[in-house]
């Protein structure tokens, strides 16, 4: 079996911890729209939550299997406030950016070491980053869409609660 690169796999490391810290973010996000209320957004974000930790967990599965040892780093724990209800989603899609840069990294990482197999694995990340970026838009252009009209608001918050019930 071909060897993964020390420099990827401290990487790999690296975005696990950044994988958590993601999770931590949304359920922040999540606790602050159930405290306002908003308990559409509050499942929007904590199905958010959960995919990240999904993500960190696929990481540390592909570090075992190339036979490496996942090194679990400090997560920082998000200490945000936020001013309105629009604030979250802008931090969302500020957040996806970054982690795509990440990701980004990781692949040409990859690239660099002519690691095809971490190529393949990490082709799936570029894939779903792709997606997080477009939903942060689109969440930012529905709340800008309905947030001009309160009964607006409550279809938004309804539309976005059965992402949850999917």
């Amino acid at each position: 079996m071909a060897k993964v690169s020390e420099k990827l796999i401290q990487l790999i490391n690296e975005q696990i911890r950044a994988e958590y810290e993601s999770a931590y973010i949304y359920l922040e996000i999540a606790n602050y729209y159930e405290e306002q209320g908003w308990y559409g957004f509050a499942g929007w974000f904590n199905k958010q939550y959960k995919e990240e930790v999904e993500h960190a967990e696929k990481f540390i599965k592909y570090v075992h299997e190339q036979g490496y040892k996942v090194v679990l780093e400090d997560i920082r724990a998000p200490r945000n406030t936020y001013k309105d209800l629009r604030e979250p989603l802008a931090k969302q899609l500020e957040h996806e950016e970054l982690v795509t840069s990440l990701i980004y990294g990781l692949m040409d990482q990859a690239v660099a070491d002519k690691d095809y197999r971490s190529q393949s694995f990490l082709k799936w990340y570029v894939d779903e980053q792709t997606e997080e970026e477009e939903h942060s838009h689109e969440l930012i252009e529905l709340y800008d869409r309905y947030s001009v009209d309160p009964i607006g608001m409550i279809k938004l918050d309804k539309k976005l609660g059965k992402r949850v019930e999917d």
